[in-house]
């Protein structure tokens, strides 16, 4: 699923970069580098000059890593990017926000391609498979936290068995700041990621309720199956971040759910992604509270009548460098609402 609305602040995130050679240190890059990215062996011969941010959180990452005079495009945007990355991203060339095709992306001569979804290289990919790449001699890396299983879920976001972690997002922005030889940069980032992770888990408060989250997406319309977060995917971790569970049990990525299902799963607080891309009218979080507070049936689930409905940037649904940053928003939000401590 793709996304958003700028989030809160990056300062801190930001500052530990600026900061990155006296906070971490980190060897640097020992050439040739052999990586295991989801199941295929990539080696670098070199740090790439011109690599292509295919998908937002790819792009993101690299910006955070200040590699943007590294980078000869980026595309598939359905968001826009983080306001304290657009000037590092105007640098960088927009090949369009939707899906490229293989040969504009092959157009820019790119030496390295980072996709964030394997809709964008995969088996499936609209754009291309990731042999394709291969063939014209370009390596490739696939975020590891979209490496995913379809066998039990017949659908292109696939399944998780396992919550999924942080862990994954360290290992890609290590991976990442390694291929490029800025290790030290990466340490910064992932150091500061952990420290936000550490403290929302800090401020749950030991003998809290263990509420239940449903993390709604979005919908073509209200008589739809609304998109709602899986049980394993980042909504999950975000609710177990906060000391929660997500009161969908369905391991299926972005399962999809009736409102009579909904309603039966009766969960305790309702997060609303706020989306930029406009595609469908319940994208926007006003839409979608507005039918929470006028359906017949949807407004009497005490949740709704508790008000106990929170606004998230959609894309922290996704597993990305933004989730940490959705965490922090909701925590925010239930605590002004008296709902956590």
């Amino acid at each position: 699923m793709t996304v958003t609305k700028p989030l809160l602040a990056l300062s801190g995130l930001l500052a530990a970069l600026a900061l990155a050679t006296a906070s971490a240190y980190a060897a640097p890059t020992q050439f040739p580098l052999t990586i295991d990215n989801c199941g295929a062996k990539v080696t670098f011969d070199k740090a790439p000059e011109r690599a292509i941010g295919l998908g937002q959180n790819s792009a993101e990452i690299l910006l955070l890593l200040g590699l943007e005079d590294k980078m000869a495009g980026t595309a598939f945007w359905p968001s826009k990017v983080l306001p304290q990355l657009a000037d590092a991203n105007a640098k960088v060339k927009l090949l369009t926000v939707e899906f490229p095709t293989f040969e504009s992306i092959l157009a820019e001569n790119p030496d390295f391609v980072a996709a964030a979804l394997p809709s964008l290289m995969g088996p499936t990919s609209k754009v291309a498979k990731r042999e394709d790449f291969e063939k014209v001699g370009i390596p490739t890396y696939l975020s590891p936290s979209t490496c995913l299983s379809t066998d039990k879920v017949k659908d292109q976001y696939g399944s998780r068995d396992q919550l999924w972690n942080m862990d994954l997002l360290y290992k890609e922005i290590d991976e990442l700041s390694q291929i490029f030889d800025v290790a030290d940069r990466g340490q910064a980032l992932i150091a500061d990621f952990r420290k936000r992770e550490a403290s929302l888990r800090a401020g749950v408060a030991a003998d809290g309720k263990k509420l239940s989250y449903v993390f709604w997406f979005s919908s073509p319309s209200p008589s739809a199956d609304a998109y709602l977060g899986g049980k394993n995917g980042a909504s999950g971790f975000i609710a177990d971040l906060l000391g929660g569970r997500n009161a969908i049990d369905a391991d299926a990525e972005w399962p999809t759910l009736g409102w009579e299902g909904i309603i039966a799963a009766n969960p305790d607080v309702i997060v609303v992604a706020s989306l930029d891309r406009n595609r469908w009218e319940l994208d926007k979080p006003e839409a979608k509270i507005k039918f929470l507070n006028t359906d017949p049936a949807v407004s009497q689930m005490p949740a709704v009548k508790n008000k106990a409905i929170v606004v998230m940037d959609g894309q922290a649904m996704n597993p990305t460098i933004r989730t940490i940053y959705g965490a922090e928003q909701v925590a925010a939000q239930m605590k002004a609402l008296g709902l956590s401590k």
